[in-house]
């Protein structure tokens, strides 16, 4: 990554590797390059929440910011999205606009720093996920020992009483 041109859009890192091979297994590789895009595009989005939020963006980059999420949110546009196909592609065209405008008009220097602070956020989140999967198994582990404990003594409740 070359971050002397100065272009933003360098600036916020190629995409991923570890590409699967489609020789191998296509629908494998199409499934994984949707998922990979999936988590760029939210990769993406906390990149310019962060950027919004950062001392160091000018004041119109925040405007754009807001501009183009409130007319994403705005129930009145230009064209209305429950009209399919069309209706979805003016929401499309102006996130489009706004995150090129964004990416020209805030400083390089910051996008790399909101960059390095997501994908820093990304790892933490990953390590929050598996923190939370094992608070689950042990709960679930406790909940079938104590439903196995409680069937033992009501079978051995039930013999005695015979």
């Amino acid at each position: 990554m070359s971050g002397e041109s100065g272009n933003p859009t360098e600036l916020l890192g190629p995409s991923r590797p570890g590409k699967v091979s489609d020789e191998i297994r296509p629908e494998l590789a199409s499934a994984m390059n949707w998922r990979q895009q999936a988590q760029q595009v939210q990769t993406q989005a906390h990149v310019f929440y962060l950027a919004f939020k950062h001392p160091r963006t000018p004041w119109y980059a925040k405007l754009v910011a807001a501009c183009t999420a409130a007319y994403l949110f705005s129930p009145i546009q230009l064209i209305p999205s429950f009209i399919p196909v069309i209706g979805f592609l003016d929401d499309f065209l102006v996130l489009f606009l706004g995150v090129k405008l964004i990416q020209r008009i805030v400083p390089p220097d910051v996008l790399l720093e909101c960059r390095q602070h997501a994908d820093d956020a990304e790892v933490r989140r990953k390590d929050k996920i598996w923190s939370s999967a094992a608070l689950v198994a042990a709960v679930v582990i406790a909940t079938v020992w104590l439903l196995t404990a409680v069937a033992a003594n009501g079978l051995i409740a039930a013999y005695i009483r015979r």
